[in-house]
């Protein structure tokens, strides 16, 4: 997959068979899009091409906003696109200057002279330019015209399985990891470095490895103990993750900690990257009356944890 990061006077693409927008969290109803755009440009002889936009809109149009809470950072978006089979990502910088542009000036100097499309596909609802006055019935004057052909996807296809950002995101928030994952087609990932902590793990037998997530802008899903697989060193590792305040250590809510307990696995990963997939939520958070407690409930987790991956 190539990525191109805005628009050259002389894109290299041949027949651009094109679909727009953010995409965030590329969930399956992304997926219904982008697979039609596949079969498109399959049939036309052309190349598949999203145009999506960076930074996140309201990262920019709202600054003063600071909740934003990604489904997927920049990377994770262009990894999960690149295995769906899409050819080009063209990245266009989202900025105020941009986002003043009218309907007009998008078709005409991004879709007709930037991309020189053949095709654009888009979903029934999709909205674009200042004051969303692009529509369907707008790009179809151009369509009409003769500029570019133009598909629209209905709303059974993507709204099947009603699924949104916004939904999935809430999902997360609640612990509702498996619902979650049920919208995305694929576990929530987290990415992030292995970090020293306290090393309170290791006295009582299950040390972890404490993740410094990559990105502030990821959303982080609610406190708990979650079934979890973490690619490391090229491999892929099954295990347990506490995400909380650690009620039973720590006396201060300072900050929230993810940390991770590898089943069978003893080597030393600081400073390494890892990428954690979150399978199933198993408990809440709790504060235990002593380290003892504490101990035997992680046990059992483990034998949740270990039951709910042969099972699955």
């Amino acid at each position: 997959m190539r990525i191109f990061e805005g628009l050259t006077e002389k894109m290299p693409i041949q027949n651009a068979i094109v679909t727009i927008g953010t995409f965030d969290g590329v969930h399956l109803g992304h997926q219904e899009i982008l697979k039609t755009l596949l079969s498109e440009a399959h049939k036309c002889q052309g190349e598949s091409v999203l145009l999506t936009f960076y930074p996140h809109p309201r990262m920019v149009l709202f600054p003063e906003k600071t909740d934003l809470q990604l489904l997927q950072t920049q990377a994770e978006k262009m990894d999960k696109l690149a295995s769906i089979g899409l050819q080009n990502v063209v990245i266009y910088p989202f900025s105020k200057e941009f986002a003043d542009f009218s309907a007009k000036q998008f078709v005409e100097e991004i879709l007709i002279k930037g991309l020189h499309a053949k095709k654009v596909i888009i979903g029934y609802d999709h909205q674009f330019g200042h004051q969303r006055e692009g529509n369907l019935a707008f790009l179809k004057q151009y369509a009409d015209q003769g500029f570019f052909d133009l598909l629209e996807i209905p709303a059974e296809q993507i709204d099947e399985a009603n699924i949104s950002s916004s939904k999935i995101r809430k999902a997360i928030l609640n612990g509702e990891i498996s619902v979650a994952n049920s919208y995305l087609g694929s576990p929530f990932e987290l990415r992030g470095t292995v970090v020293k902590g306290l090393q309170n793990g290791r006295t009582i037998g299950f040390p972890t490895a404490n993740i410094e997530i990559h990105d502030e802008q990821k959303i982080i899903p609610s406190n708990g103990v979650y079934a979890v697989e973490m690619r490391l060193l090229g491999q892929i590792h099954q295990g347990m993750m506490n995400i909380g305040w650690r009620p039973t250590i720590a006396e201060e809510k300072i900050k929230r900690k993810i940390e991770v307990h590898l089943f069978d696995f003893k080597e030393d990963i600081y400073e390494e990257q890892c990428e954690i997939r979150i399978h199933n939520y198993v408990r809440p958070e709790h504060k235990f009356p002593n380290l003892d407690a504490l101990k035997s409930q992680i046990a059992l987790d483990e034998a949740t944890i270990r039951a709910y991956f042969s099972n699955h």
